[in-house]
Order: C-alpha cells, then sequence, then structure tokens
C-alpha cells in the first residue's frame, strides 16, 4: 500500500514538472512572437536617430535624419526643441562598431592576460604574505 502511494506520488510530480515545462516553451515563444511583431512595427526608414549627447538629467541633444535632412533636437522631459538644420557635410563619419567579445571582456575584468596567464599581484600583497 506504501509503494502505491509513493509511485503516485512520483507520478503526481513528474506531471506537474512536464506541465511547468510546457507552460515555460509557450512563454518563451509567445515573448519572442511579440518581441519580432514590435520590431517589425517600430521599423522606419523616414526617420532615424544618427547621435544623442547627454547635457543634463533628463536632458539631451539629439542628432537625427527625417527623410534627407538631418537636425539637431534638444529632448527635455516635456519637451522637444528643434536646435537647427545641419548640412550633411558637417557630419562626422561613424566609427565602424568593434566586435564584442564577451571572453575578453571576462578575461580582462578576471585579471587575466590574453595568453591566460595570471597578472602578478601588486607588491603590497606579496610582502604582506611574506610577513
Amino acid at each position: 500500500m506504501l509503494l502505491a502511494v509513493g509511485a503516485g506520488g512520483y507520478a503526481q510530480f513528474i506531471t506537474v514538472l512536464l506541465i511547468f515545462a510546457a507552460v515555460l516553451g509557450v512563454t518563451a515563444l509567445t515573448t519572442r512572437w511579440i518581441a519580432n511583431y514590435q520590431k517589425q512595427q517600430s521599423t522606419n526608414e523616414n526617420v532615424q536617430v544618427i547621435e544623442t549627447t547627454r547635457i543634463a538629467n533628463n536632458k539631451y541633444i539629439q542628432i537625427i535624419r527625417v527623410g534627407g535632412k538631418y537636425m539637431a533636437i534638444a529632448v527635455c522631459k516635456d519637451t522637444i526643441t528643434m536646435l537647427g538644420e545641419i548640412p550633411e557635410e558637417q557630419l562626422k563619419e561613424e566609427k565602424p562598431v568593434q566586435n564584442f567579445s564577451f571572453k575578453e571582456f571576462l578575461d580582462r575584468a578576471s585579471g587575466f592576460r590574453r595568453n591566460g596567464a595570471a597578472q602578478e599581484e601588486p607588491k603590497e600583497n606579496q610582502s604582506h604574505d611574506e610577513k
């Protein structure tokens, strides 16, 4: 009798676990579908933010392209003000985006060189350990 109760409990646990995994899968697929849908809805070919610079808390200057014209605007908490139009010739070329390697970032953050060797500890720590 104890064996029957235990087996029923395991079956119920596995069933709940499978339902939980199915719900997680459906949630992940739905989230991905909604993200792709919103990305397609927000794609604009005529309006593009070229550059943004923060000048104060909640205050930014942006260079935007609207159609074929480039403009500088000031974006504040409640207002947007056009500062002026910028000739395309006066804009500097965009720098190419460098490929981001998470492994290199992690190696730098953890204090390792590219060859994997650990960097030397500061002399303060070495002299403290020797004492």
